[in-house]
């Protein structure tokens, strides 16, 4: 075999043994005319899952070997090898696998994916790998106290995805300063501020506990709010800003109203002309507004569920297989979003609050000159504010 005079499948060499579940003398090595990655063609042998799993976990001295179910019938060839060569052998506990739904993840299917261009690579922010969790900016404590609440057992269980995201939620919460940005930024400037005035703006870290540190934001006669905080027709239940309706500035302790609406050719709404008042002397607004002003241009790609089906591995469910339920939409990149100056210089995988908009994670393909931040999680919001 060693000598490359067999073709493949047509020698193996094999355990004497028979497996708890009746199978009998699993394979220890066969035949692949298959180049490795590092030692390329000089082997065309290669040992199997059930010969080497036992032995590298005695080499490295490891106290307790855990494998979920489908590993159960291996056990009895793990302990015939280690004691038929007289080695350490160490304890093999199962459980139960943990699976997600909307997404996949077997090993198998994830090349797949990977293969097909469907995700980028293992670290795709919308798979559920350890290195894409962290790309995305999900904390390791979320993971562990996800990981806690399910617990360990033998069935096999299926989560949906929301709890492991209020986990990070509630982490983040706490550990995430707050910044300001605006993915859909609508320009607005204020006619009773000259126009070379500015100000700083102090902005809490933690509004909850503002004893945990600040940083200072400038405020100019122009800034920029979300598209979607204005509506050029007042509905009822809007509490945003409307012609009719102020609105305030969030930290800035002004409040600002529409005075002129300016369009382009198209009839899209590209600015606004507003007055400011300071917010002791104005009446108090139905809403606050997140802003920034002076914005640092940046990158920022949304994520949302890579699969269409809560079960795409179903075949009846999706008849025509995994990789035919992918979101398209599963990836959106915002490229000409404004944040405010305090995130310069973040470094990779810091993590922040964006105010009314989510938690976001500084993702590796960031440069000095420009920022690229990966969404982990929406806020938890109610669903009929409007």
């Amino acid at each position: 075999m060693r000598k490359g005079l067999f073709a493949e499948g047509e020698a193996t060499l094999r355990m004497k043994m028979v497996m708890e579940d009746g199978k009998m003398d699993p394979v220890a090595y066969r035949i692949k005319y298959t180049a490795h990655h590092r030692t390329g063609d000089q082997w065309c042998i290669y040992p199997t899952y059930d010969y080497t799993h036992c032995l590298c976990d005695s080499i490295e001295h490891i106290t307790h070997s855990l494998c979920t179910k489908e590993f159960q019938a291996r056990r009895s060839s793990y302990f015939w090898l280690c004691n038929a060569l007289d080695v350490y052998c160490p304890v093999q506990w199962e459980y139960g696998r943990l699976n997600l739904t909307y997404t996949v993840v077997s090993k198998r299917k994830i090349i797949k994916l990977v293969e097909t261009g469907a995700v980028r690579d293992w670290d795709d922010p919308r798979l559920f790998t350890l290195t894409a969790l962290r790309r995305r900016g999900f904390p390791p404590e979320a993971i562990n106290n996800f990981c806690a609440r399910v617990g360990v057992t033998v069935a096999q269980t299926t989560m949906e995805p929301h709890l492991l995201e209020a986990c990070v939620r509630d982490v983040l919460n706490d550990c995430a300063p707050r910044a300001m940005a605006v993915l859909e930024p609508l320009r607005v400037t204020i006619t009773n501020l000259p126009p070379d005035a500015q100000t700083e703006v102090r902005v809490p870290d933690f509004p909850a506990d503002e004893s945990r540190g600040s940083h200072t934001v400038p405020l100019s006669s122009t800034i920029y709010i979300e598209h979607t905080d204005f509506r050029e027709v007042m509905e009822k239940g809007y509490k945003r800003l409307t012609p009719e309706q102020p609105v305030g500035l969030r930290h800035a302790g002004y409040v600002i109203s529409v005075q002129r609406v300016v369009k382009d050719g198209s009839g899209r709404v590209v600015e606004l002309q507003v007055s400011c008042s300071r917010t002791e002397s104005a009446e108090k607004p139905k809403a606050f507004v997140h802003w920034v002003s002076q914005p640092l241009r940046c990158e920022v790609r949304l994520y949302e569920r890579l699969f269409l089906h809560k079960n795409p591995e179903d075949a009846s469910e999706v008849p025509g297989g995994f990789l035919s339920d992918i979101n398209p939409d599963s990836l959106q990149v915002v490229s000409d979003a404004l944040v405010d100056r305090s995130v310069s210089g973040a470094s990779v995988f810091s993590k922040f609050q964006f105010e009314r908009v989510g938690f976001f994670s500084v993702d590796p393909d960031s440069t000095p000159e420009r920022l690229v931040f990966n969404r982990t999680v929406t806020l938890k919001e109610d669903p009929g504010k409007i």
